[in-house]
């Protein structure tokens, strides 16, 4: 064989070594994010050829760990605070990627309306089920909500968030069986009336229990959920993937699972 032919092969070799031996990206990432990440992932990974690691939990959690020296190439949080957080403490630029709302997950038999929302919420009654405020973001989405109640009605944001009950999120909460999300789980038990969740959390729920009722919040008590990110490390395939989430083809991924665009 020819010295030139021996070197090309050892170059191939070597160019198929390095390729073999790549790190995957290590992605920390929302919960809300894993039915859409799942898909979108599985693209990335076949248009790049790079493998990604994920883990995913409640966002203060994830940046708990981050913050306490746990390796993370890329986080991904349903806020832009915990990100901030992160690039505050190791350097990085936090940016929006996404777009989430509230809506109201409520059992069949409960009789309520986006107009009816709020009485029904203070319904000594009816048990109310948030995430877990600063471990979880949703559950700071919704107290940030019961803020808003006091403007129609006063004394609703103590009467909130003293009968929330925090199911999700924390550091104990108790998980779910295999193959079922918290919400479904937690609904399906009967362990509240009404779960204020993402939207997006609330079309898992309703697929594993039909009966659910997904209700709108009403616009005076409206909150947006912006999805913030971080690239943490030199690893290219990181910022590869940063660059995909953002891209045509992972907006709109994430658009068929109920997210909308990054807020400007």
């Amino acid at each position: 064989m020819s010295p030139g032919r021996v070197g090309l092969l050892l170059a191939v070799a070597m160019t198929f070594a390095g390729s073999a031996s790549a790190e995957p990206v290590l992605l920390k990432s929302a919960g809300s994010l894993k039915p859409a990440f799942t898909r979108l992932i599985a693209a990335f990974e076949a248009q790049s050829g790079a493998k990604v690691d994920p883990e995913f939990g409640a966002s203060g959690l994830m940046k708990d760990k981050i913050l306490s020296g746990d390796p993370t190439d890329i986080f991904t949080s349903a806020n832009l605070e915990h990100p901030k957080a992160v690039a505050a403490a190791k350097g990085g630029d936090a940016k929006p990627f996404t777009h989430n709302t509230l809506c109201a997950l409520a059992q069949p038999e409960l009789a309520v309306t986006s107009d009816s929302l709020l009485d029904t919420l203070l319904d000594p009654k009816i048990g109310v089920a948030t995430s877990t405020p600063k471990s979880d973001p949703a559950g700071d989405y919704a107290f940030a909500l019961f803020d808003k109640a006091d403007a129609l009605k006063a004394g609703s944001t103590a009467t909130l968030k003293a009968k929330a009950l925090q199911l999700t999120g924390g550091p104990n909460s108790v998980k779910p069986p295999e193959g079922r999300s918290s919400y479904g789980f937690i609904m399906g038990e009967k362990q509240a009336d009404i779960f204020l969740t993402y939207c997006t959390n609330a079309v898992v729920a309703a697929k594993e229990v039909p009966s659910l009722q997904t209700i709108a919040i009403p616009a005076s008590l409206e909150v947006g959920a912006v999805y913030g990110m971080i690239v943490l490390s030199t690893n290219p395939d990181a910022q590869k993937l940063a660059d995909f989430i953002l891209s045509p083809a992972g907006q709109s991924v994430l658009k068929d699972f109920g997210f909308s665009a990054p807020s400007k």
